[in-house]
């Protein structure tokens, strides 16, 4: 019988999104026996690692088992080869971008596509955020790379509330919570918990409704709380598992008669020599499909249009990060362009500059996003911006579905500047 160890590939038996059966390549990275029965953790080669799980051995195809290979050391290079791209920035930028709509005719038979680059058959972009936990449920690219550990699921179920979640990625809990079949949670506080007793034992004592720290938006049933991880110690651990006290939450909370529940949250530095208005960013999977994503990203804009400034995600995004973001972008960016107004007959015109200042999307994505949707054409010595009718028809679609709006008149938020504070 071939021994199967840590590091060998072969190919795993999955169902696929519409549950039919795939044998996509797979990495053993962990092997356990219970009773006598052998079970194996394995990472699917390009697939995001959320899908990764313990399988029995009948889905493993052993004829096709490929054992690992020691690693050739390969001289460290200064550079990387290659030559370097022309980059349309630096031609985009400068100078006044005109608007042409319905230039293009849908073309036949084509599959129209939805403002960022979503179809009606694709996933709603709302639920592309991570969901908890990992508490800190980043958009950022993972950069756990080597560490074994922390590339498996230590957390099999966490209740939160009325709701019982699966978990994606590691979780930095304490080592003995990690064998629980399910690891409790205080809806208000987020104090973790290791039996329903300690939990109900809890509650009697905990008099948190809402999150620690100050309201600064309320519409209907929607709430957002600024806490400062300094000042909020605990509830920020407990938010991310991670002790970042130079950071601000603002969780997102959902009202009704026993208190203001949470739905999701992100996080963002005091100071950024980046620009970064969002750290970490989720929402819980009971909200998701349900466009509290794509407002926790507004909100996120709104917060740094009162501050007077532009912002971007931290990056890398991860592959979720990037389709919640670049849908967020392409909805805002066509609704600036749909509402100019033509004068004396002429296009209208726009900057590239006025666009990041309008909306407070940094200027870099700005321009990535009019490149996704392909809407910078060259005509004449000029750059025009061309808006086909599929782009138009898929946006007015898109927005009647996007139902959760910011208010920027219930936001109560004013701007602190924390590079005159001794103290974070």
């Amino acid at each position: 019988m071939v021994e199967i160890t840590e590091g060998c590939r072969l190919p795993v038996l999955r169902k696929n999104q519409v549950n039919e059966d795939e044998w996509p390549l797979a990495e053993i990275l962990s092997v356990k026996d219970i009773l006598g029965k052998k079970l194996y953790y394995v990472h699917y080669i390009d697939f995001n690692k959320r899908l990764d799980e313990w399988v029995t051995p009948d889905r493993l195809d052993i004829k096709k088992l490929q054992f690992p290979k020691k690693e050739a050391k390969t001289p460290m290079k200064d550079g990387l080869p290659g030559s370097r791209p022309s980059s349309p920035e630096r031609d985009v930028t400068n100078g006044t971008t005109s608007i042409q709509r319905h230039l293009i005719p849908p073309q036949p038979g084509r599959k129209r596509k939805s403002c960022g680059g979503t179809d009606e058959d694709s996933q709603d972009s709302s639920d592309g955020i991570p969901s908890a936990p990992r508490m800190t449920g980043s958009l950022v690219s993972d950069r756990s790379h080597d560490d074994i550990v922390t590339r498996m699921k230590n957390i099999d179920c966490i209740e939160l509330g009325r709701h019982r979640l699966k978990p994606w990625y590691f979780s930095p809990y304490p080592q003995e919570l990690t064998s629980l079949l399910i690891l409790y949670l205080c809806e208000f506080c987020l104090k973790y918990l290791k039996s329903l007793k300690c939990l109900q034992r809890h509650l009697t004592k905990c008099n948190l409704r809402h999150p620690p720290g100050n309201e600064i938006y309320r519409k209907g049933t929607i709430s957002f709380f600024e806490i400062d991880g300094r000042k909020n110690k605990a509830y920020s651990q407990n938010l991310c598992l991670l002790a970042k006290y130079p950071f601000l939450f603002y969780v997102m909370t959902e009202y009704d008669s026993k208190g203001f529940h949470i739905v999701g949250y992100f996080s963002k530095e005091k100071e950024s020599t980046e620009d970064y208005n969002v750290a970490c960013i989720l929402t819980l999977p009971p909200y998701q499909r349900r466009g509290y994503g794509k407002l926790l990203i507004e909100f996120s804009y709104e917060l740094s249009k009162v501050e007077g400034k532009t912002g971007t995600p931290e990056k890398p995004l991860s592959d979720l990060g990037l389709l919640s973001y670049r849908s967020y972008w392409s909805q805002t960016i066509l609704e600036i362009l749909m509402d100019l107004k033509s004068e004396n007959g002429e296009r209208p015109q726009i900057t590239i500059n006025e666009i990041s200042e309008i909306t407070s999307v940094k200027k870099e994505d700005v321009i990535s996003t009019l490149q996704y949707l392909n809407l910078i054409n060259y005509y004449k010595g000029q750059y025009i911006l061309t808006l086909s009718e599929d782009i138009v028809e898929g946006h007015e679609r898109a927005m009647q579905k996007r139902h959760l709006r910011i208010d920027p008149k219930c936001l109560h938020f004013t701007p602190k500047d924390w590079s005159k504070r001794g103290k974070w």
